[in-house]
């Protein structure tokens, strides 16, 4: 997810609006710009995605060197940064992009956001999983190199209740459970958690770090970084 939203001259015009399983969804444009609003809570924009492309390229180089195409799930689709970049790396495998809400994905296939994800969405390596990433988690048998999570404005800031269960004791073992040997989960957030930092060495990680990138607001955005041991 994105920097909060701008609070520049410009108001926002309401393109669409769902009622979805978790709440309304709202796709707005602003001047240039489209946003994502959840249960009247700002997520993302297409002001600036330095941060979601991080979360990528920081898995990526995270990995063991010499992994022949490495698959990725990425948790969820937002604005479309983050799948954009990984279908433009052709190092990357299998691209698998987790995303429960409808709207977001109709936004890409059919409305003004395949302007960034259009490419991405007909590479022949990536494809949309229609399911919720905390429920996918713990039901899937797949397994990935590489998580690249971004569905909450951080660890400390839930979309929805129930995703606070996935950064809890038993979502980050999920989440381990998923990964290859020497594979990486990345997490996206709005601010810094030395908390989060500890849960994931608690949960087994090993490798833990976190990378900023500095925003106009002053608080940088993060990715949280941690591996699973060979």
């Amino acid at each position: 997810m994105s920097d909060f939203a701008r609070t520049d001259v410009l108001s926002p015009v309401t393109l669409d609006r769902r009622e979805g399983p978790h709440g309304e969804v709202v796709l707005r444009r602003r001047g240039d710009d489209f946003e994502i609003i959840a249960n009247g809570c700002f997520l993302m924009d297409t002001s600036d995605g330095r941060s979601e492309r991080l979360l990528i390229d920081a898995a990526l180089a995270a990995l063991p060197a010499g992994r022949r195409a490495p698959s990725v799930l990425i948790g969820g689709l937002g604005v479309g940064f983050s799948l954009a970049r990984a279908a433009a790396e052709p190092r990357w495998g299998r691209i698998a992009v987790a995303e429960r809400e409808r709207a977001i994905v109709d936004w890409h296939l059919e409305g003004p956001l395949s302007a960034i994800s259009g490419a991405a969405l007909a590479d022949p390596r990536t494809g949309i999983l229609a399911v919720d990433l905390v429920d996918h988690l713990h039901t899937t048998t797949d397994r990935y190199d590489a998580l690249c999570l971004d569905i909450d404005n951080g660890p400390d800031w839930t979309v929805t209740e129930d995703n606070s269960t996935l950064y809890s004791p038993a979502g980050l073992a999920a989440c381990r459970e998923r990964l290859t040997p020497g594979g990486v989960l990345a997490v996206w957030s709005a601010q810094p958690s030395a908390d989060f930092e500890q849960a994931l060495r608690n949960a087994g990680f090993t490798g833990v770090r976190t990378e900023e990138v500095s925003v106009a607001r002053g608080v940088p955005d993060v990715v949280h970084l941690a591996l699973r041991t060979l």
